[in-house]
C-alpha cells in the first residue's frame, strides 16, 4: 500500500511512494507527529539520480525488518533536495561541521523541534569498511533517545545554537578591483592541471563558473593565460569520457584526473553552464570543438530533456538496466569491441575502437569502456567517422534507456533558457531560441503566481508547493535578461524586473546588503540558509548580483545597481582566497569592471537585414555582461532604445559604458571592435 509520498510532484519522492517505511514529506504535521509519540525524526534526503540514494533504499528502505524499526521509533521525513534546497542546506552544513565530510543520501536523526544530534550519509545493510550497518544506527540512536534523553536535548540545542550563531565573512560593499581580479587569477593557476586541464585531482567536476570568469577575464584584459586555461580545460573535457561522443551532453562528473571515466548522471545544470561557456569559448577564438560541443549540448538538452509542456527536466540517471534486468551505472553509454563489431562489423568496428579509444581491456568495468577521443580527429576520414558515429547513436538508443527525473527546477531552467537563447543567436539556430522562449512563457505561466512569486519545481504542468529560493529568482532572471537580448521583446525585462523586485525586497539584509538563500517571510528553518560560494551551479548571491547587474545596465536603475555593487563585496573578500569556489562571483566582478556595456541596436524593424547584422554582432560582442536592447526607434519596451535615432535613415548601434556613449555607427565592423568581438 502505497505510503503518504504517493501524493507528492518530486519523481524522487515517489520512488519511495511504495516503500514499507511509513514516510512523511516534510511539513510542520511530522514534526507534530513526532511531538505526540514523543519519538525522533529520522531525515533522508537525496535527489532522483543519486546512484547512492537508489542503493541504501534498495538495501535498507525497501526491507520490511528495516522499514518496521523505523516505523516503530521514529517518525521518517523524505526530502528531496532539488524541492527543498534550504532543508538541505542546514543540515548538510551540520553534518559537514560534525563529519568533516557530505554527501547524498544524507541521514539525520532531529529532535521534533528539527534540531539535529546525530549524523551520517550512506549506512550499509551490514557493516563493512568500519561503518555500522543502518539498523545498528537505528537501534543506537533509539537506545539514546529512550536511555539519555536529557543528553541527546543538549546535544541538539547546542548544534541548533552554533549553527543559528553562524556569522558569514562578508567583507565590504565595494565592487573588486584589479588587484582582487588578479589575485585571483594568479590563486587558479596554482591550482591548475597543466596536463589535463581543469584544477585539482579526482573527482573531478566540469569548474564551469570559473570558465566564465577566465573568458570574461581575457576578453577585458587581453590575458592570454586566463583563455588558455579555459581553451585547454574545454578541449580536455570535450575529448574525454565525461562528455557523451555519440548524443553530447556532460556527465555529471569524472572519477579520474583525466576526464576519461564519468559518474554518468547527467544534470540540466552542468549542461545548461557547459552549453554557454562552449558558446562563449567560440566567441573568442572561434574554435570549431567549441563550436560543435556548444550545438551538441543544445541539441541533447532538447532532444533528451525537455517535457511535453516545453521546460526542461532536472535530470538522467546514471544507472540503467544491462539488457540483462541488472540496473547497472553506465549501461547505457559503454561499449565493448564485441559490441562495436555487432553494429559495425569487422572492418569499421576496428576504426571505431581506434577513434573512440575502445580497448579489451576497457577504461571502465568488466571490460567495456566509455567513448572518448584519444586522438586527433584530422587523421581520421570524417565522413566515415560521421557515418560510424550514426550507426551507434541509433543501436545505443535501442538500449534500455536511463531514468529521467521530470522535474522543472526554475533555477535550472534559467540557465538553460539563457544558453539555448544566446547559442541559437550565434549560430543562426532559431528553433534553439524557440526552445528557450517555451520554456520562458511555461515559467511564466506555471511558475509565476499572480505577485510574480515564483514556485521552485512543476511537473507534469503542475506547479509545486515549495517556495523559490534566491538562485530561482536569480537564474530566471538571468534567463529572461539573455531572451530579451536575443529576441527584441521587452515583455522579457519587464519580468526579469518583478523577479529582482522580490530580491531586494524579500532576499536582501537592508542594512548590509548580503543576501540570503530564503525569503524573509519563507519557512523558518533552525538557522536562515546563507550561502555566496558556488556549488554545482552559480550560488543565488552572486545570480542575483549578476542579474542585478544586467537589470540596471538596461534600465538604469540606481537601486540595482547599487545592490549588485554591495553584492559583489563577498566577491572581493572571497575571491583572491577561493577563487576555484565562487567563480561566477569573479564572471560578475569583470562584468562591473567592464561597465557593464550598454547597446542598444535601431532599425526599421528587427528582420531588416541590415538590421539584424547588427543585431547578431552586438550579441557576439565578448565584452563581459554587455546588455543588448533591439528595436524600432519607436519601440518604448527598452529604455535603452529611448532617444535613439535611425541614422541616416538605416538601422545603427549605440554603445554607452560608465554614463559615456560612443558615436552612433552603422558598420558591423566597429561595432565589433567596440564590444572586443
Amino acid at each position: 500500500m502505497p505510503n503518504r509520498l504517493a501524493h507528492e510532484t518530486s519523481p524522487y519522492l515517489l520512488q519511495h511512494a511504495d516503500n514499507p517505511v511509513d514516510w512523511w514529506p516534510w511539513s510542520p504535521e511530522a514534526f507534530e507527529e513526532a511531538r505526540r509519540r514523543q519519538v525522533p525524526v529520522l531525515l533522508s534526503v537525496g535527489y532522483s539520480s543519486c546512484h547512492w540514494c537508489h542503493v541504501m533504499a534498495h538495501e535498507s528502505f525497501e526491507d520490511r525488518a528495516t522499514a518496521d524499526e523505523m516505523n516503530a521509533h521514529f517518525v521518517s521525513v523524505k526530502v528531496d533536495r532539488e524541492e527543498r534546497p534550504d532543508v538541505d542546506a542546514v543540515y548538510m552544513e551540520a553534518v559537514q561541521a560534525a563529519t568533516g565530510q557530505g554527501g547524498w543520501p544524507m541521514t539525520v536523526f532531529l529532535t521534533p523541534d528539527a534540531e539535529p544530534f546525530y549524523f551520517g550519509t550512506y549506512f550499509p545493510p551490514a557493516p563493512r569498511h568500519g561503518m555500522p550497518s543502518f539498523r545498528q544506527v537505528l537501534q543506537g540512536v533509539h537506545q539514546a533517545w529512550d536511555e539519555r534523553r536529557g543528553e541527546v536535548d543538549e546535544v541538539a540545542g547546542k548544534i541548533a545554537r552554533d549553527l543559528a550563531g553562524r556569522e558569514l565573512s562578508y567583507g565590504d560593499d565595494q565592487v573588486p578591483g584589479e588587484q582582487e581580479l588578479s589575485q585571483a587569477l594568479l590563486g587558479l593557476t596554482r591550482e591548475y592541471d597543466p596536463q589535463r586541464g581543469g584544477f585539482g585531482g579526482a573527482p573531478k567536476f566540469p569548474p564551469s563558473m570559473v570558465l566564465e570568469f577566465l573568458l570574461r577575464h581575457h576578453a577585458r584584459t587581453g590575458a592570454e593565460g586566463a583563455l588558455q586555461m579555459a581553451a585547454d580545460t574545454c578541449e580536455r573535457m570535450a575529448r574525454g569520457g565525461i562528455y557523451d561522443q555519440l548524443g553530447g551532453g556532460f556527465a555529471r562528473y569524472s572519477v579520474d584526473r583525466d576526464w576519461i571515466v564519468p559518474h554518468f548522471e547527467k544534470m540540466l545544470y552542468d549542461n545548461a553552464l557547459l552549453c554557454r561557456v562552449y558558446a562563449h569559448l567560440w566567441r573568442a577564438t572561434g574554435s570549431e570543438l567549441a563550436r560543435r560541443v556548444a550545438l551538441e549540448t543544445a541539441d541533447f538538452m532538447v532532444r533528451e530533456l525537455r517535457t511535453s509542456e516545453g521546460g526542461f527536466a532536472s535530470a538522467l540517471d546514471a544507472d540503467s538496466d544491462d539488457g540483462t534486468g541488472r540496473h547497472v551505472e553506465g549501461a547505457y553509454y559503454v561499449w565493448t569491441p564485441a559490441r562495436l563489431r555487432e553494429v559495425l562489423g569487422d572492418e569499421d568496428a576496428e576504426l571505431a575502437a581506434r577513434y573512440f579509444g575502445v580497448t579489451v581491456e576497457g577504461t571502465f568495468e568488466e571490460g567495456a569502456s566509455v567513448l572518448q577521443l584519444p586522438q586527433r580527429e584530422e587523421v581520421f576520414d570524417a565522413g566515415r567517422i560521421d557515418g560510424i558515429r550514426e550507426r551507434l547513436f541509433a543501436a545505443r538508443s535501442a538500449r534500455p534507456a536511463p531514468g529521467r527525473d521530470d522535474k522543472v527546477v526554475a533555477a535550472w531552467n534559467g540557465l538553460a533558457i539563457a544558453a539555448l537563447a544566446e547559442t541559437g543567436a550565434y549560430f543562426g539556430r532559431p528553433d534553439l531560441v524557440e526552445a528557450a522562449v517555451a520554456a520562458g512563457d511555461l515559467l511564466v505561466r506555471l511558475h509565476l503566481d499572480d505577485r510574480a512569486r515564483i514556485a521552485r519545481t512543476s511537473k507534469d504542468g503542475r506547479a509545486g508547493a515549495n517556495a523559490g529560493v534566491l538562485e530561482d529568482y536569480a537564474d530566471v532572471a538571468e534567463g529572461f535578461l539573455a531572451l530579451a537580448s536575443v529576441t527584441g521583446e521587452g515583455v522579457w525585462l519587464e519580468f526579469a524586473g518583478l523577479l529582482l523586485d522580490h530580491v531586494l525586497a524579500r532576499f536582501t539584509d537592508p542594512g548590509s546588503g548580503a543576501l540570503y538563500d530564503t525569503a524573509s517571510d519563507a519557512e523558518r528553518l533552525i538557522r536562515r540558509p546563507q550561502d555566496p560560494t558556488d556549488n554545482a551551479a552559480p550560488s543565488g548571491w552572486t545570480a542575483a548580483a549578476g542579474a542585478l547587474l544586467g537589470y540596471a545596465a538596461h534600465t538604469g536603475s540606481e537601486p540595482h545597481r547599487t545592490a549588485a555593487e554591495r553584492a559583489l563585496g563577498v566577491v572581493k573578500a572571497l575571491g583572491p582566497r577561493v577563487p576555484r569556489f565562487i567563480g561566477w562571483g569573479l564572471a560578475v566582478a569583470e562584468a562591473a569592471l567592464d561597465g557593464p556595456r550598454e547597446v542598444a541596436v535601431v532599425g526599421p524593424a528587427l528582420d531588416d537585414p541590415a538590421t539584424a547584422a547588427l543585431h547578431r554582432t552586438a550579441l557576439l560582442g565578448s565584452a563581459p555582461g554587455a546588455v543588448v536592447a533591439a528595436g524600432t526607434p519607436e519601440s518604448d519596451e527598452f529604455p535603452l532604445l529611448a532617444d535613439r535615432p535611425l541614422v541616416q535613415g538605416g538601422p545603427a548601434a549605440y554603445v554607452c559604458r560608465n554614463f559615456t556613449c560612443d558615436a552612433p555607427t552603422t558598420d558591423a565592423g566597429r561595432l565589433r571592435a567596440a564590444l572586443g568581438g
